[in-house]
């Protein structure tokens, strides 16, 4: 899964059924205040955040279950439920939003581990974090658990809210400011000699290790799940290296360092030699460290992807607009694209969709059985994956248009607080999650624990995404009606 990045302005509202007058200021900044108490009080584990929990606080989960002393890392868990702390401290200057951003990124701080990065999860028990390599703890030693995971915008979506509550801090916070530059540095080495990033890493490549070569298909390669190792391939499943990417962009835009931007540039070369040759000028989730496409899961073999290679293109479009004007021959980076979407609207599905494999040389859609057989049939995929994906390719040619008809000055502007506007359906939005709040602070919403089994009787559920858009909501109006 992917960082959801919560805008800044709340550009359009769902309407609510008219709940009376419209809601004060006071009102407003009551109930942020109940719900921010209740979330920090009840819902985290030492600062830290997890996906949901049921309404009666007994039960919580991440991608997993997890007890009252872990927080889980992959957003929309306690990276995510930092940064929308920190949007609405920007959006209306409260300051219990930044009090509680701090104590969220103090926690990530704990689970920072020696490797750089960040695990899954941050156990806070005692006896629990003796297993982990915890960079403040100080531990070390071989049996130590200290893997540095990319996958999911995991160890990215910290770095990059770290960053930001570093710079409104005005980098002051010695304790937090050291901990992003470790974790930077951290990323840097992690970078193989060709540009990729691992999708994780316990200890940095060798400087000369992974050298450039341009992507090939394999003269062969086994239909059946071979059982690999995949953690140190070049990793594009999930978006991983396009995340890497813009985590580097952010580093060089807050701190103005110039091995940020090589970083992410060689990020974006690689991408270029990833790049399979015609007839099939698409991009696989993941590669070996001969080019080739390779297996990762066992449902996830060796072909060209239909949805992983749509974030590449748009990543080396972002990539193209936030460095133009830094680099030398930027526009190296929007050279794929035309072959690419050309060759994804030949692969087009029936319904105009894109399937999420397709086999190399023959492009015929691959998909898989319940029992993990590898199949030309669609009629009895497990339920667990996308393997049928949406195509965007109109949307990223638009893009690559209106990219090209540019200046190369108006390409990219950092963006900014918006004011925030009175409209009634803000009003009656506000109104609304004013009336949903319950007498703790909390916002409970029908649903179910994914994990704790099918026969778990939790109907009611406190979720993490959610509390983080209502804050947002709430907060603008705060800042409308001063």
């Amino acid at each position: 899964m992917r960082t959801v990045l919560l805008s800044i302005a709340i550009v359009s509202l769902l309407a609510a059924e008219p709940g009376g007058a419209e809601p004060s200021q006071q009102q407003a900044r009551e109930a942020m205040h109940k719900a921010v108490n209740f979330f920090r009080e009840h819902a985290a584990a030492d600062g830290g955040y997890v996906y949901q929990l049921s309404a009666d606080l007994s039960k919580r989960e991440g991608e997993g279950k997890v007890g009252p002393t872990t927080a889980w890392i992959q957003p929309p868990a306690t990276p995510a439920v930092g940064n929308a702390y920190l949007d609405a401290f920007r959006i209306c200057g409260d300051a219990i939003l930044l009090e509680a951003a701090k104590e969220t990124a103090n926690a990530l701080i704990r689970g920072q581990l020696r490797s750089g990065g960040w695990d899954n999860m941050i156990e806070f028990d005692p006896e629990m974090r003796k297993k982990y390599a915890y960079l403040v703890d100080g531990r070390t030693g071989n049996k130590l658990r200290n893997t540095t995971t990319f996958d999911d915008d995991k160890s990215q979506s910290v770095i990059r809210f770290l960053m930001q509550l570093d710079r409104e801090l005005k980098f002051q916070d010695a304790g937090l400011h050291e901990a992003v530059v470790y974790a930077l540095d951290a990323v840097l080495k992690s970078q193989y000699a060709c540009g990729a990033w691992p999708q994780r890493y316990s200890e940095f490549p060798d400087a000369a290790e992974g050298q450039a070569k341009k992507a090939s298909l394999p003269k062969t390669w086994s239909r059946t799940y071979p059982g690999a190792t995949y953690g140190g391939f070049y990793t594009l499943n999930d978006n991983t290296m396009s995340d890497l990417i813009v985590t580097m962009l952010d580093a060089w835009e807050v701190y103005g360092d110039q091995r940020y931007l090589k970083a992410a540039e060689s990020g974006g070369d690689f991408f270029l030699l990833a790049q399979l040759p015609e007839p099939q000028p698409g991009w696989a989730q993941q590669y070996d460290h001969d080019m080739h496409p390779a297996w990762a899961r066992k449902f996830e073999p060796p072909a060209i992807t239909g949805g992983e290679s749509q974030g590449v293109m748009r990543t080396l479009m972002l990539l193209y607009r936030r460095t133009a004007g830094h680099i030398q021959d930027g526009e190296r980076f929007l050279e794929p694209l035309p072959p690419a979407i050309e060759y994804y609207r030949r692969s087009l599905l029936p319904d105009g969709r894109l399937a999420r494999f397709y086999e190399l040389e023959s492009n015929r859609p691959l998909y898989f059985t319940k029992d993990y057989r590898l199949t030309y049939q669609a009629d009895d995929l497990p339920t667990h994956y996308g393997f049928i994906v949406s195509a965007k390719l109109d949307a990223i040619a638009a893009e690559m248009t209106r990219i090209r008809q540019t200046p190369i000055d108006k390409l990219w502007s950092r963006q900014s607080v918006r004011p925030s506007r009175k409209s009634t359906s803000l009003a009656k939005k506000v109104q609304q999650l004013i009336g949903e709040l319950d007498s703790r602070g909390a916002w409970v919403e029908p649903g179910r624990l994914r994990y704790h089994g099918q026969d778990d009787p939790t109907r009611q559920v406190i979720r993490s995404d959610s509390f983080a858009k209502n804050l947002q909501v709430l907060a603008s109006w705060v800042a409308a009606s001063q």
